[in-house]
């Protein structure tokens, strides 16, 4: 069985919202490595919609203003398969994207028995709901030198049925005052 990875940037203070947090090129490096061993990436229709059709954009044209950008880009834009869970989302921009009405749980554990590379899950709702149903196996939080002070946190308004454990696997320091932490569950 495959493990499902939820990765997201963080602040110090626990804020997750995309703006306020920018990495640097060791940042990209890192979250490059990470996307080319899944074989799916899981979203929202918001997640998706921040990353589609930004990032196949600039893997197609290579306009990212780094050349990390433009790495991430191609590795992003290579993954076989993007699954976005939405009510809302009519059209999928993206290649190999499919859009999925049904039951959270039950599709997770499909892709999870699948033959594959690992999932990789990313946004902050979507992945709050699998947290809740007990299906991510792993959690990679890259830490930002920040304190937000405002902004969207991790789990806001999510009840666990109960406390995760979680075992710290690896972390890792970026000359920048990043740092970022690997967990496994428990």
């Amino acid at each position: 069985m495959r493990n499902l990875i939820f990765a997201i940037n963080i602040t110090i203070d626990g804020c997750c919202d995309h703006t306020k947090v920018n990495g640097d090129e060791e940042i990209l490096d890192y979250f490059t490595r990470l996307i080319r061993d899944v074989d799916v990436l899981v979203y929202g229709r918001k997640a998706y919609q921040l990353m589609v059709p930004f990032w196949p954009d600039v893997a197609r044209n290579r306009s990212g203003q780094t050349k990390a950008m433009n790495e991430f880009a191609r590795a992003f834009d290579s993954v076989n398969k993007i699954i976005v869970f939405s009510q809302s989302l009519n059209k999928a921009q993206g290649k190999n994207t499919k859009i999925l009405r049904a039951n959270l749980g039950d599709e997770i554990l499909k892709l999870k028995q699948e033959e594959g590379k690992n999932i990789l899950a990313g946004g902050v709702t979507l992945p709050s709901q699998l947290m809740q149903l007990g299906l991510v196996d792993e959690y990679q939080f890259v830490v930002h030198p920040v304190l937000a002070g405002e902004g969207r946190r991790l789990l806001e308004g999510t009840n666990l049925q109960q406390t995760l454990k979680l075992k710290l696997a690896e972390s890792r320091s970026f000359g920048s005052g990043y740092v970022a932490l690997r967990y496994l569950k428990q």
